[in-house]
C-alpha cells in the first residue's frame, strides 16, 4: 500500500473509494483502512463513499483527516446537514451523482458543496468505459454552480484516460480520477503529467 501511494505522489490527491456491497455490488475497505492509508499518504486523501446511510458513516471519514469526503446524493438523507457537518468537521464536503440521476436534483443546494462528482460510469467497479452521455449534465451543472456564484469543484470518475480527458475538462470538470490510465501506465509519472497536460488542453478548448 506504502509503495502504491509513494508511486503517486505527483498527483493532487489519492482518490480512496470506499464500497460497502449494498449501494454498490461491491466490497473495498472501511475506516481502518482509510486511517492507515492516511497515515502513510504522501499526498491528501479524496475520499469516495458509495455506502448507505453516509449521514451516519461520513463524519467519521473527515475526523480521520481525509482532505475531502464525498458522499452520493441518492444514499444521503439530508445532503445538506451532512454537508455542513463535513465542513465542521474541517473536510471538504463533495457529493456524488450517478449516470442516471439528474443533475437538476443539486441545483438548489450547490452552494453546499466545495465538490461536485459527476460518475461518467456506473459505481461500484473499475475499468468501465466512460460515458459521454453525462457531459452534457455536466456542463449544465458547472453553468448552475457558476450562476449562483459557487466555486465548487467539478469532478468526473469513470474511464478517465488520455481519450477522454479532453472531453471531461471542456465541459467543465476540473478535477480527473484515473486509475487504469494511472496504474496500467509504465510510467505513472508521466501518465500523470500527461493527463494533466490534456486536461489544460481540453480546458481551452472550452
Amino acid at each position: 500500500m506504502q509503495a502504491d501511494l509513494a508511486r503517486i505522489a505527483t498527483a493532487d490527491f489519492a482518490h480512496v473509494d470506499v464500497m460497502d456491497n449494498h449501494f454498490v455490488p461491491n466490497l473495498t475497505f472501511g475506516p481502518q483502512m482509510v486511517e492507515r492509508i492516511q497515515a502513510t499518504s504522501p499526498i491528501p486523501l479524496d475520499v469516495h463513499l458509495m455506502i448507505d446511510d453516509p449521514d451516519r458513516w461520513a463524519p467519521g471519514y473527515a475526523e480521520l483527516g481525509a482532505a475531502s469526503v464525498t458522499f452520493h446524493l441518492e444514499a444521503a438523507s439530508d445532503p445538506v446537514a451532512l454537508a455542513r457537518r463535513l465542513r465542521d468537521i474541517g473536510s471538504r464536503a463533495g457529493v456524488a451523482i450517478k449516470p442516471g440521476t439528474a443533475g437538476d436534483a443539486l441545483y438548489d443546494i450547490l452552494d453546499e458543496f466545495d465538490q461536485v462528482l459527476v460518475m461518467t460510469v456506473e459505481p461500484g467497479f473499475g475499468g468501465q468505459g466512460f460515458i459521454p452521455e453525462t457531459m452534457p449534465k455536466l456542463s449544465a451543472l458547472v453553468a448552475e454552480a457558476r450562476r449562483r456564484g459557487s466555486n465548487a469543484w467539478f469532478q468526473v470518475d469513470g474511464g478517465i484516460s488520455d481519450a477522454t480527458i479532453a472531453q471531461a475538462a471542456a465541459a467543465g470538470a476540473d478535477t480527473f480520477v484515473a486509475g487504469s490510465a494511472v496504474y496500467g501506465a509504465d510510467s505513472i509519472e508521466a501518465a500523470i503529467a500527461g493527463l494533466r497536460e490534456r486536461a489544460r488542453a481540453g480546458n481551452l478548448e472550452s
